[in-house]
């Protein structure tokens, strides 16, 4: 895998609003929430499934208001938070 860019979160901080943007440009964003991986599956910058842009600004957007870290778009999917088995699944 290429890295062509690298955001350090505590220089260049990504609001919720540019958050939810960003994430609407994938087909896929993966969300790591402790032991549980949320998927969110994304048309033509639309939802799918019913679900909410509330939703999924809820599981990528911390506590500061800001996009979770660590962010990882590979291809057109987005990985937001960690957990070890998605990123040697994904990222592998």
């Amino acid at each position: 895998m290429a890295i062509r860019e690298i955001v350090k979160a505590n220089k260049q901080k990504i609001p919720a609003e540019e958050a939810v943007e960003l994430a609407l440009k994938s087909s896929m964003v993966l969300v790591a929430k402790g032991k549980k991986v949320l998927t969110f599956r994304i048309k033509a910058g639309a939802l799918q499934g019913g679900v909410q842009k509330e939703e999924l600004a809820k599981a990528i957007v911390g506590p500061s208001g800001n996009l979770r870290a660590p962010a990882i778009r590979t291809g057109k999917t987005l990985i937001v938070g960690f957990h070890p088995d998605l990123f040697e699944e994904r990222l592998s």
